[in-house]
């Protein structure tokens, strides 16, 4: 495998991990609406709320990132780690780079908020993100659905009628 290093994202990388977002969002099929504008404020502004790291090759060319951000579990008594993205090149995916990346999350969540556990969402109709998962010991939490509140639901919360 051609040497790869992993490195946390700094406020000039805004473009690039964009770019890497971009592609997971293809290949999953997703609108991407972020902008290189929105990434940097939201990875790099004043009040940032996701950190990032990038896998790049000998040529500085990104062929993986992870996206994380912390929270606080009242049931584990600690803080955890919730990955929102990750992603790696396609001719670099059965070569452990993802489980490199959720490697050095874990290592930057202890480090920054003695952070406990991981936390992530797989697509139903990606099996096999799903058994790469379950193949480094991530398990099915039964006692947890995540719902989503978004769009003109969000937007009117709180509204009286």
């Amino acid at each position: 495998m051609v040497e790869i290093k992993i490195r946390q994202a700094v406020p000039d990388d805004a473009a690039g991990l964009n770019r890497a977002l971009g592609r997971l969002s293809a290949d999953m099929g997703d609108e991407h609406l972020a902008s290189d504008a929105d990434i940097a404020r939201v990875c790099f502004g004043p009040a940032p709320v996701i950190d990032a790291l990038l896998a790049e090759d000998a040529d500085g060319t990104i062929v993986g990132v992870v996206a994380y951000s912390p929270f606080f579990s009242t049931v584990y008594g600690a803080a955890g780690i919730y990955v929102s993205d990750l992603w790696v090149e396609e001719n670099i995916r059965g070569k452990r780079l993802g489980q490199r990346l959720l490697a050095a999350v874990r290592a930057a969540g202890i480090d920054k908020w003695d952070a406990r556990f991981l936390r992530l969402g797989v697509y139903h109709d990606n099996p096999s993100a799903l058994a790469f998962y379950e193949r480094i010991g991530f398990v099915h939490a039964s006692e947890t659905q995540f719902l989503t509140l978004a769009g003109p639901a969000f937007e009117t919360l709180g509204e009286t009628s």
